[in-house]
C-alpha cells in the first residue's frame, strides 16, 4: 500500500533530516517505526501526510507511493481523501468543542451522511467512554479519553491507513495497554496501521514488521520479535545491558550504539 524509497527531506534549504529513508506498509499490516528523539520519525509522518511545507520542509530526493500513486508532492487534503489519516503527537484535539463536534471535524472527507453515521457508530463501539460523553467539552476529558478522541476523529475519515504518532506518550501503563488493544481492534477491522513510537515493547508486541530509525535513516528492520530480542534494541529502548542488568539511559553511549547499528 505505502512505499517510501530513498527519501531525503531538507528543512529551510539547509538542514538534512531524512537521509535516504526506505520503508513500506503492506495491506492489512501493523508496522512499527521506532526511534529516539531527533531520529526523524515525525518528519517521516509529515512527508507522508503532506504537511512538510507548513514546517518549511521539502522532499529533495526519493518517492512516496500510495496505492500506486506518487504522493510526496501532493496536498494534505488530497492525501486524506486518498485514504491516509493521522493522529498527531500530543493529540491536538479541539479543546473548546464537544466530543461530537471533534469527531465530526474528522469526517470532512466522508462523502455521505450515511458513511458519517456508520463511522460514528464504529468509533462509539471502539471507545465506549466517548459514547457516554458525546456532549461534553473535549478539554475536560482525561488524557486517555483525549487520545481515544484523537484516534476516533481520524477514523471518521474511514482511512485505509492510520498513522499514529506516539499514541502512548504521557499515558499511564494501564491506559497504554488499552490503546494497544484498540490499535489491534482497528487493524482487525481492516485498517492498516503505521505506528510511530518510542515504547518499543508496546509497538513491537503488536506489529507485523518493525523499523528502527537513527539520524534520518533506517538502521535495523525485520521481524518484531527478533528486534525485541536484539541486544542493541534492549539496551537503548529497554535500558537493559548484559544479562538483563538495567542501566540508566544516560549511561548508554550514543557513539557505541551508532557503531553497532552500522556494523
Amino acid at each position: 500500500m505505502l512505499e517510501i524509497a530513498n527519501l531525503e527531506v531538507v528543512y529551510n534549504d539547509v538542514v538534512l533530516v531524512l537521509r535516504g529513508l526506505s520503508l513500506e506498509v503492506r495491506d492489512g499490516q501493523i508496522v512499527a517505526l521506532l526511534g529516539g528523539n531527533g531520529a526523524g520519525k515525525t518528519t517521516t509522518l509529515r512527508a507522508i501526510t503532506g504537511l512538510l511545507d507548513i514546517h518549511e520542509g521539502d522532499v529533495t530526493k526519493g518517492t512516496i507511493v500510495w496505492d500506486g500513486e506518487k504522493i510526496h508532492d501532493a496536498e494534505a487534503s488530497h492525501i486524506v481523501r486518498a485514504g491516509i489519516a493521522q493522529v498527531m503527537e500530543g493529540r491536538r484535539i479541539f479543546a473548546e468543542m464537544t466530543v461530537d463536534d471533534n469527531l465530526r471535524t474528522g469526517a470532512v472527507t466522508n462523502n455521505s451522511s450515511a458513511n458519517v453515521k456508520e463511522s460514528l457508530a464504529r468509533v462509539m463501539e471502539l471507545f465506549p467512554p466517548l459514547a457516554t460523553r458525546r456532549k461534553d467539552i473535549a478539554g475536560y476529558l482525561s488524557g486517555g479519553e483525549q487520545q481515544m478522541l484523537a484516534i476516533g476523529r481520524a477514523l471518521m475519515a474511514d482511512p485505509q491507513l492510520l498513522i499514529l504518532d506516539e499514541p502512548s506518550l504521557g499515558l499511564a501503563p494501564m491506559l497504554v495497554q488499552q490503546i494497544r488493544d484498540i490499535i489491534v481492534d482497528i487493524n482487525a477491522q481492516g485498517t492498516s496501521v503505521l505506528l510511530i513510537e518510542q515504547n518499543a515493547v508496546m509497538a513491537l508486541s503488536i506489529a507485523d514488521y518493525g523499523y528502527i530509525m537513527e539520524t534520518g535513516n533506517v538502521v535495523m528492520d525485520g521481524d518484531p520479535q527478533k528486534l525485541l530480542a536484539d541486544e542493541d534494541v534492549q539496551e537503548f529502548y529497554l535500558g537493559l545491558h548484559g544479562e538483563g542488568e538495567r542501566k540508566s539511559f544516560r549511561e548508554v553511549k550514543h557513539y557505541k550504539r551508532r557503531k553497532r547499528w552500522l556494523s
